[in-house]
């Protein structure tokens, strides 16, 4: 064991309901009014179908992550589950193709918000707000992750609010004969001209709203107690699976086609109009705005995570860099500011662009996830004695597997495209970080969960609480 003074450690100061909270900002329910005119069209108006499609293919494999994080109680998620239990190779690509999507988030979220200002002050130059949003963003995440998920709670509080005020004018117009003419009828799940793969192909698009349960696995390492974390996982999946079906399920009452519509490729600020006139569609966009920066924060506060546990588990300047925590903050502070350069992208790239990136790590994420299950408990602890373990370890993350790789099949060939050369570039970076193979990489946790880095020759060089 090596004699260096024990580096920093993240704080441990998040209860389980501020992990949902953060969970719930990286979801962000306001989305589903944002896509609601994409997954109508793609859908042939059954959105809530949809998500429900979506919400049936997370539930298996949030099961999946809430049993892999009570083996491995590390903030690495995916990368270290697969780096345990496959190989640390394989998990650095699971961690590597992940990192697309977490990183672009954050820059995404800059990028709709300086659209947004620009709608409302055309003269000022988009790249001031850009400057401005991520610096504010990367302040919070550096000097407190307390202050982040406080604020993150008020910003995901004010969204459901808007939500529940949308379901309630909603009612009201649906007694007056608007739309469908009732909440209770089914056309929304299913009617005449809905097939099945118009459904999945919906999903593509709306499953990608659920990756915030994911991420809380990120905050591992700093929740209050670590036996919360698959808890809250299972509670941010279900609790935002029901906000996005019920708004969608009123806002397809009420919108059973896209007639009217002027524009259908962002279709909040018209829903917003037509529920509740002018007032309401400025607060629904605040509620929009608010639902920006708190997926901001939390996806930030996320990806930093995933840059730290990454960096924490190789060798180099470079490595130690990257998992350098500030010993006053006890944040990971240049994996953070990291992010913040990443995000200042928002002032040149558009949102079309950006988005075409997005999603496809974090579909081979969720299979792997599903498929380390299998080979921890199935294969290496052999716990296949009986139909219940059969089903806990083989039959239900297959199922998690099967489904999500429906998904995957059926996204977009930009996603794919540029999905595979991200992948690409990741196998030559592991190419060269182990020499080809040659040296090993990885980490290993001792029985308490905490990390050691291994060695060229394999032997435990330095053990971190």
């Amino acid at each position: 064991m090596s004699t260096n003074p024990a580096p920093t450690a993240l704080r441990r100061n998040l209860g389980l309901w501020a992990i949902v909270g953060l969970g719930l900002g990286y979801m962000t329910p306001m989305t589903v009014f944002d896509t609601f005119g994409i997954v109508t069209g793609e859908t042939n108006g059954v959105v809530p179908s949809a998500y429900l499609f979506a919400l049936v293919a997370m539930v298996f494999t949030a099961v999946s992550y809430g049993r892999m994080t009570r083996v491995f109680p590390s903030a690495g998620s995916a990368y270290t589950y697969a780096s345990e239990t496959i190989h640390p190779n394989v998990g650095f690509l699971v961690g590597w193709s992940s990192l697309l999507d977490y990183l672009l988030l954050p820059l995404v979220n800059a990028l709709i918000v300086r659209l947004y200002l620009e709608s409302f002050f055309p003269q000022v130059p988009g790249w001031i707000w850009v400057v401005g949003y991520v610096a504010a963003i990367t302040a919070m995440n550096l000097f407190s992750m307390s202050s982040t998920s406080k604020v993150n709670g008020v910003l995901v509080a004010f969204q459901i609010v808007l939500i529940a005020v949308f379901v309630a004018l909603t009612w009201a117009s649906l007694s007056g004969g608007a739309g469908n003419g009732t909440a209770f009828s089914l056309a929304p799940l299913f009617h005449e001209g809905v097939h099945l793969g118009a459904v999945i192909g919906g999903a593509t698009v709306v499953c990608f709203s659920f990756i915030g349960f994911d991420a809380i696995t990120m905050y591992t390492e700093e929740a209050k107690d670590t036996r919360t974390v698959p808890k809250a996982i299972v509670l941010a999946l279900m609790i935002g699976g029901a906000i996005f079906f019920v708004a969608a399920w009123f806002a397809q009452s009420r919108f059973p086609t896209l007639a009217g519509f002027h524009f259908t490729d962002d279709t909040l600020p018209e829903i917003a109009l037509k529920t509740g006139g002018l007032f309401f569609q400025i607060l629904f966009i605040s509620a929009a705005v608010a639902a920006a920066v708190a997926s901001s924060l939390a996806s930030h506060a996320s990806v930093s995570r995933m840059i730290y546990v990454m960096a924490r588990n190789g060798n180099g300047r470079i490595s130690r860099v990257l998992s350098f925590v500030h010993p006053k903050y006890r944040t990971p502070a240049v994996a953070v500011l990291l992010v913040g350069a990443v995000s200042m992208l928002a002032a040149a790239f558009t949102l079309e662009f950006v988005s075409s990136m997005i999603n496809f790590g974090a579909l081979i994420a969720f299979t792997v996830v599903n498929a380390t299950v299998i080979i921890h408990f199935a294969i290496r602890k052999r716990q296949v004695r009986g139909a219940k373990q059969i089903v806990r370890n083989i039959v239900l993350p297959a199922i998690g597997m099967v489904l999500t790789g429906v998904l995957w099949a059926n996204l977009h060939l930009d996603a794919l495209t540029y999905g595979l050369i991200w992948l690409a570039i990741g196998i030559v970076t592991l190419l060269v970080l182990t020499r080809a193979f040659r040296k090993r990489l990885g980490v290993k946790l001792d029985e308490d969960g905490d990390a050691a880095i291994i060695t060229r020759e394999g032997a435990p060089s330095e053990v971190r609480s």
